[in-house]
């Protein structure tokens, strides 16, 4: 971390800038007026500060933590291999067929969902599963709205339980070198008792007795042939493409959970090894990978980097000290987290976060993924799972706004905070 200094350049004060824009980019999603994302307002940063800077671009380089990058990289091979063998939407029609209550199919759903996105990307898992979802619940006469928000909310809080379930998760697991067996030790009870906490609130909470079957709509479940057949839109079940995929994805579980061998090199070797097909061509697989969130988070890297620099951070972290605030704390790390994501996402705030929490221990890094990860499901822009889910469902003519997200996102992510702040505060995990 730079030494903290009073006196700051022209060239510091330019970088201010950008980082305040590149994260006014982050909050809106863009930049007023121009035709960037969040991936190209972080790229267009990262060239704006090497430039201000004079930063070498091999200095830029280096400021890229390349193991979180491989190991997206990697499971993003991992999740196209799964989708284009038909896996999820495969299982969620298989959960769509068993002959369940309501309640039932509701926490079956929640629970297949979490499971998915503990091991492959929960955005992909939202991608695959909310038209199925969707189809089900329509054909049921059943409101669709309890099913896919708790989709999203599942798929969130599901993904905190491992070091591989969500960007921010593999960028904190690198940078504080956390253990995956010890993280997810203490991190699963938490993601349990939240996943139960959203069943408890959609199966009872308010509005639940809206979403029984309409009037005249099937009062049992449909026959297992309806749900057999895939949309024409949805790749079809490959057993041998699955297989492969599970294949691989157990085996770097294994690896991870049980040796010390370095996670990147193991993840890349796995996707090396379902990029190897006689059947399934590469380009398929990578055209699925999200280059442009590859591109976000090397723009976020080097933008922090040059951010560090100006001494600024450090400045105002010491301050924080001064005042008995310290981020490595518990109250300050839930609140900071929980802020944070909701302003800019959980991705760039993790990036904020990490460089200032020197001497974090592992209950620290634990935390911080948990509370980033749950403090997605707060707002239906608060995670990009949430917009797919949206985004999908208007197609099936199912709005989703902010206000029916809030109903559940707010009360289920504020006993989710709760739980992790009783877990980890009273030594719990």
């Amino acid at each position: 971390m730079p030494t903290p200094h009073l006196h700051h350049t022209a060239t510091d004060w330019g970088i201010v800038a950008v980082f305040a824009i590149v994260y006014l980019g982050m909050f809106l999603g863009g930049l007023p007026r121009l035709k960037l994302d969040r991936a190209g307002v972080a790229l267009l940063g990262a060239i704006a500060v090497i430039a201000l800077s004079g930063l070498p671009v091999e200095d830029a380089a280096r400021s890229i933590d390349l193991p979180t990058i491989v190991m997206l990289f990697a499971f993003m091979v991992v999740s196209a291999q799964m989708r284009l063998g038909g896996f999820y939407g495969a299982v969620t029609r298989r959960v769509a067929a068993m002959p369940l209550s309501r309640h039932g199919l509701l926490a079956a759903l929640i629970v297949v969902a979490g499971a998915l996105s503990a091991v492959f990307s929960n955005d992909v898992v939202c991608l695959a599963m909310t038209p199925v979802v969707a189809r089900l619940c329509l054909q049921r006469g059943l409101n669709p709205l309890p099913f896919l928000i708790g989709l999203a909310c599942a798929a969130n809080i599901g993904s905190a339980a491992t070091l591989i379930g969500n960007p921010q998760n593999m960028l904190i697991g690198s940078v504080l070198q956390l253990p995956f067996g010890a993280y997810v030790r203490q991190a699963l009870p938490p993601v349990l008792i939240g996943l139960g906490l959203l069943w408890l609130w959609l199966a009872f909470g308010p509005g639940a007795r809206a979403a029984a079957p309409a009037p005249g709509a099937p009062a049992r479940p449909l026959p297992a042939a309806v749900f057999e057949a895939a949309p024409p839109e949805e790749p079809a079940f490959d057993r041998w493409q699955t297989s492969k995929g599970l294949t691989v994805a157990a085996a770097l579980m294994g690896i991870f959970l049980f040796t010390d061998w370095p996670r990147d090199v193991a993840a890349l070797v796995g996707a090396g090894l379902l990029l190897l097909s006689r059947r399934l061509h590469s380009s398929r697989v990578l055209g699925l990978i999200d280059w442009p969130l590859l591109l976000l988070f090397m723009g976020l890297f080097v933008v922090n980097h040059a951010f560090e620099t100006t001494g600024l951070a450090a400045q105002a972290v010491a301050w924080l000290g001064e005042q008995g605030v310290h981020l490595v704390e518990p109250g300050p790390l839930l609140v900071a987290g929980a802020v944070l994501s909701n302003l800019v996402s959980n991705v760039p705030a993790v990036m904020l976060l990490l460089p200032h929490m020197g001497g974090a221990g592992a209950q620290s890094g634990v935390m911080l993924a948990l509370v980033t990860t749950f403090a997605g499901n707060l707002l239906l822009v608060g995670s990009i799972a949430n917009l797919i889910v949206a985004d999908l469902a208007r197609e099936q003519g199912i709005v989703i706004d902010w206000k029916r997200h809030a109903v559940t996102g707010i009360p289920v992510t504020l006993l989710t905070l709760a739980v992790v702040w009783g877990w980890m505060r009273f030594g719990l995990g």
